[in-house]
């Protein structure tokens, strides 16, 4: 995310239910960590303590200029900015074995359609590559599984070259109506043969669209400008934005079946690998002509020949090719119906320079740990989710991590509940990033693994974490969609016993105050302290001098305390006390602490 090994992680809804110490209403989303956001890399200690800090970004880099490898052409402004922020290193034709040796060496890697980034690849980075780069809008040539697998994230730049594509999907168009490459060839070989190239026109003929996205819209509009009826295939493009360009959506069969032309825009899948085959070529309109500016593989191209000699298809005229470049005596090639260019689609001058700049853009933003927009195997987050969610990030990371070090250890952690409060509707709540960030702070401190968004679900369901998360239905304002978050891991033992709950399971939860992360509730003690630096958490007899006799402690080994809680449960009974400090004291200071007399437990929790 090939795209096909790639499975969603999709929210089943279940029946709501009263929780234990939770509001009554309760509407529940059971996950299976079963999504592409894949494994692991071994940083550094002074990383992965970096990355903890960005909770807004994926990854983190210890290097202060990171180096991108760049394998294929590249245009000179997406050089010149990528080299603003990374060390670069343009290095072409590599063979697969050159490309292993160097990407150990790499931290991103950008390629085009000519250099195969395989499972090898992934595998010999040894965790450095954190992203791929594809030139353009197709990812057939990037093992997006296995990048996924590896914690990599994979960005394409799909909007640049839009218009040469669709302009290039004209000129085959009108060239092949009107032979005019073959009158070319006549012509240069020093012949004149009028009557033998006898074109069609275009106007009043019906061109069907196959893939109504960019490429393929724009196509359509200046179809339409030729004076062309245009209809188009695609089951996933919104109508409205046919209909604004006054074109009907059909169904496949019927797009086939009743054109005079098509022009193919289809990404290449295991669904439309070979989509265009015998079967599909024995149902066309007798005469039709084909137009192909996507992806080579769509079409059987054998098929495709005998289509050809049979006359079931009158022309085509080819942009892409199964094998690039294809046999030197490629009969299809050689065919005088067929009209040929060599991958042009994007080629010009001003789409050249849009998608270096696009995909120099799209891996910087990705090297600084920003989820960028053109994320192939990041969850399908909007820009809308994830600015709102940005504030909770933090909070959700640290949580985890607090209540992953309250684990004594034993059999391990194998069940994890995450509760939202929230008074935001069921449906209106994407917690993908909340979750990815939750399981960052369970796995890295006990790891050498690397969890970012793109494998966070992957390194969750490797390691048997069963996550279960439930909304927790507030009244309120939905407003701001979060309230609190709260973190259970169930059937452990805690080396802080007031940290478990009443129902049993170690229980941190946290809130925003003033915009910054705060610890509100450990076990059933409430508590409020600023999440930040390292926490004491203390159970001690309610008693009078308890607060003055640590802060004295902690004031003689010159330790800044930042924040200070104390929950209880009632006066002169047990109670917790939570401190934050900036520094992490020293083992003198924490044994002092722990040996106060009233000081039932202790323990330092390093965020």
């Amino acid at each position: 995310m090939t795209a096909a090994a790639v499975t969603s992680c999709n929210p089943v809804l279940v029946q709501s239910r009263k929780q234990q110490g939770l509001p009554h209403s309760v509407v529940s989303w059971r996950f299976s960590p079963s999504s592409p956001f894949a494994t692991t890399r071994a940083p550094s200690r002074a990383t992965s303590r970096r990355a903890s800090r960005r909770p807004l970004r994926v990854a983190a880099f210890v290097n202060p200029k990171p180096t991108v490898l760049v394998t294929d052409n590249l245009g000179e402004a997406g050089i010149d900015l990528l080299k603003r922020y990374a060390n670069v290193d343009c290095s072409y034709d590599l063979s697969l074995e050159e490309l292993c040796a160097k990407i150990s060496l790499c931290d991103a890697l950008i390629v085009t359609g000519g250099t195969k980034v395989t499972r090898e690849v992934f595998e010999s980075s040894g965790g450095r590559l954190r992203v791929v780069g594809r030139v353009g809008v197709g990812i057939d040539n990037v093992d997006v599984a296995a990048a996924t697998e590896h914690g990599c994230l994979v960005v394409n730049a799909p909007t640049a070259d839009t218009v040469a594509a669709a302009e290039h999907g004209i000129a085959l168009l009108t060239s092949m109506a009107r032979k005019i490459a073959q009158a070319d060839a006549s012509m240069k070989a020093g012949k004149w043969q009028r009557s033998t190239f006898l074109g069609v026109s275009l106007l009043g003929k019906r061109l069907a669209v196959m893939g109504f996205g960019r490429v393929g819209s724009e196509v359509a509009r200046r179809a339409k400008g030729l004076g062309m009826n245009v209809i188009a295939h695609d089951p996933f493009a919104p109508l409205d934005r046919a209909r604004a360009i006054g074109v009907d959506m059909v169904s496949f069969d019927e797009a086939i079946a009743t054109t005079d032309f098509i022009s193919l825009h289809l990404p290449l899948t295991p669904a439309t690998s070979k989509m265009f085959n015998d079967v599909t070529f024995s149902r066309m309109k007798r005469g039709v002509r084909i137009v192909n500016v996507a992806r080579g593989g769509v079409i059987d191209e054998e098929a495709l020949l005998r289509a050809l000699e049979s006359g079931i298809v009158a022309q085509a005229a080819l942009d892409v090719f199964t094998e690039e470049p294809p046999p030197e005596e490629d009969k299809l090639v050689r065919h005088r119906n067929v009209t040929v260019t060599p991958h042009l689609g994007a080629s010009t001058m001003e789409a050249q320079e849009g998608v270096a700049i696009e995909i120099a853009e799209a891996v910087i933003e990705a090297l600084k740990g920003e989820l960028t927009a053109t994320a192939v195997n990041a969850p399908m987050l909007s820009m809308e989710v994830i600015s709102e969610l940005s504030p909770y990030v933090e909070i959700a990371e640290k949580l985890g991590r607090l209540a992953v070090q309250l684990v004594s250890g034993g059999t391990g952690i194998r069940s994890v509940r995450i509760y939202y409060g929230s008074a935001r509707e069921h449906d209106d709540l994407d917690t993908h990033y909340l979750r990815a960030m939750i399981i960052k702070g369970l796995v890295e401190p006990t790891s050498s693994v690397f969890v970012n968004l793109v494998n966070a679900d992957f390194v969750a369901k490797q390691r048997g974490l069963r996550l279960t998360e439930e909304k927790v239905s507030l009244d309120g304002s939905p407003e701001n969609p979060i309230e609190y978050i709260q973190v259970q891991i169930a059937n452990v033992e805690s080396k802080f016993a007031s940290a478990i709950s009443d129902s049993g399971e170690i229980s941190v939860e946290g809130r925003l105050k003033d915009g910054k992360p705060h610890l509100t509730k450990v076990g059933s003690f409430r508590v409020d302290v600023s999440l930040e630096g390292s926490l004491l958490l203390c159970r001690q007899v309610d008693k009078p001098g308890m607060i003055g006799k640590v802060g004295s402690i902690l004031g003689k080994e010159n330790v800044n305390i930042n924040y200070m809680s104390v929950g209880r449960i009632a006066p002169w009974k047990l109670a917790v006390m939570t401190i934050g400090v900036d520094e992490e004291p020293s083992r003198e200071a924490l044994r002092k602490i722990r040996e106060l007399q009233d000081v039932e437990e202790f323990v330092l929790l390093k965020l």
